[in-house]
């Protein structure tokens, strides 16, 4: 007797189809996995049995052998435990095989049959999709996710008798709902509340507009934080493929909790001690997203910055550069997406008060080096913004007038990025902190006027290759936000004042 079924396993965020095979055959009463299954696909040979039997279903008492195909990809993940049950009822023929052709099944079983939340449902149904096969049979609990993948057919079921039930004709799944969060709750968060720090207020505008990252350098107190997590609110939501793509990540990585498409761009803001693999990804057995890619298409906030482990903050160039993480390990490697906008905060020295005009430092001049050195030249290389955050003032922090609103700098945000998004359409590119250096400076359109105090900020404040192409991104920015054709000198000028903070040569009024 022999069934066939289609599942998915789960590979970092993709789903890779694989082909279920059962054969019920002479011999003693045995459950043989092959296939290259993982750890979590071994134990199912001892949760599939009891769960099957507890659906009141036969479980044949003879030996029953299940490939997994190809057999050169290893099989991950407990999402497998389902079509395995089922290809063995189709083997059976207690399941018509003609009901079960065309469908992807997907879920966690426990040992009373039901079938349990199972993490990248989502990647299951893009992989379905892509497959061309009618629909999917997942857990009823990421039923919702599975039905934001357009075209296809999604079946929630929370258990082995309903799957049987709706095989058999028997049974119908009740209509799957949808779930659209709302954008800004009321009372949230916003930049109206930052008591001055227009200057700050102003790169924080920039980095939206062309998705730069940022460094705010400042004594404690001076409102960083408070900046930095209101940078979402100016953010312009998440297309549908962007919210595709970080709700991959959080559905693979356990967050999602029921929901729907992620509405709202992500805002992660790990804690100094997270370790490297926390931070970038990894795992022992499942390789999992860390920080970096869970922030995928939206803020990575790093507070207390030099405070981190160096080796997980000189880990992030590479995402940084290319927008995606590779980890490796003995048993294989992925590639997880990391797209995302860095905002970090950090003191100017260890006791915080280093240029403070009201506080002296207690810091000598070596302890001021060393932290300072915690940061690397290429790594602050790939920041496009870094500033100084000054102290508040008495007359700032009692006054009474608010800055504008988020939503009135959303509104230049939105404007900005979709001049870009216009003109690199032909590039796939959305942003332009995301443009290849070469592209950059061809796009950017200079006046000469620029190009002459771009020379001259080379010779000033020895700007890197990739430092003058970010001054040029930063720049065109800028200018977009000015609603201006051409870069001129004064959007040039503009970006190189926020490469102050951390530099030993403070040359911009030379290069001016």
């Amino acid at each position: 007797m022999y069934g066939r079924v289609i599942g998915v396993t789960v590979l970092g965020v993709g789903g890779h189809p694989v082909t279920v095979e059962a054969f019920v055959g002479r011999g003693l009463p045995s459950l043989t996995v092959t296939g290259l299954p993982g750890a979590a696909v071994q134990d199912a040979r001892d949760r599939i049995r009891p769960a099957v039997e507890h659906a009141e279903l036969e479980w044949p008492l003879r030996r029953v052998v299940v490939n997994l195909a190809p057999g050169n990809l290893r099989k991950e993940g407990a999402g497998l435990d389902l079509p395995i049950a089922v290809s063995v009822l189709v083997a059976t023929r207690q399941v018509p095989p003609k009901a079960a052709a065309g469908h992807v099944f997907y879920g966690e079983v426990s040992l009373k049959g039901e079938v349990l939340p199972t993490p990248g449902v989502i990647s299951v149904a893009i992989a379905a999709a892509r497959r061309g096969l009618r629909g999917v049979i997942v857990p009823v609990a990421n039923a919702v996710e599975a039905a934001q993948v357009a075209g296809l057919a999604v079946t929630g079921v929370a258990s082995i008798q309903e799957v049987v039930g709706f095989l058999r004709g028997t049974w119908r799944p009740p209509e799957i709902g949808t779930l659209v969060s709302q954008r800004v709750a009321a009372g949230s968060a916003d930049l109206s509340e930052v008591r001055g720090q227009d200057e700050a207020r102003r790169a924080l505008e920039v980095a939206a507009a062309g998705g730069h990252n940022l460094l705010m350098v400042g004594s404690p107190g001076a409102g960083k934080t408070m900046l930095a997590r209101r940078l979402p609110t100016i953010l312009p939501d998440l297309t549908r493929e962007e919210a595709l793509e970080a709700t991959q990540l959080h559905s693979v990585a356990e967050l999602l909790a029921g929901r729907g498409l992620l509405r709202e761009r992500p805002f992660r803001a790990p804690h100094h001690s997270v370790s490297t693999a926390g931070l970038l990804g990894g795992g022992s057995t499942v390789l999992r997203p860390g920080e970096a890619s869970l922030a995928h298409r939206g803020v990575l906030f790093l507070d207390e910055l030099t405070e981190f482990r160096r080796d997980a903050i000189e880990a992030l160039r590479q995402p940084l550069e290319d927008g995606r993480i590779v980890v490796t390990r003995a048993g294989g490697s992925v590639s997880f997406p990391a797209r995302f906008t860095l905002v970090a905060a950090a003191n100017p020295c260890p006791c915080g008060f280093s240029g403070d005009p009201q506080r002296s430092c207690r810091c000598r001049p070596d302890q001021v080096d060393r932290y300072r050195q915690k940061l690397s030249g290429p790594l602050l290389d790939r920041i496009d913004l870094r500033l100084t955050i000054p102290r508040l003032t008495k007359d700032e922090l009692l006054g009474a007038s608010a800055g504008e609103s988020s939503a009135v700098i959303r509104d230049r945000v939105i404007e900005a990025r979709d001049r870009q998004r216009r003109r690199y359409s032909a590039l796939g590119i959305t942003c332009n902190a995301h443009l290849p250096g070469p592209i950059a400076r061809r796009e950017a359109r200079l006046c000469p006027d620029a190009e002459r105090l771009l020379g001259r900020a080379v010779d000033h404040m020895a700007l890197t290759g990739r430092g003058f192409d970010r001054v040029i991104k930063v720049a065109r920015t800028v200018a977009d936000l000015a609603g201006a054709d051409r870069v001129s000198e004064h959007h040039v000028a503009e970006a190189l004042s926020y490469r102050t903070a951390f530099e030993q040569d403070q040359g911009l009024a030379r290069a001016g």
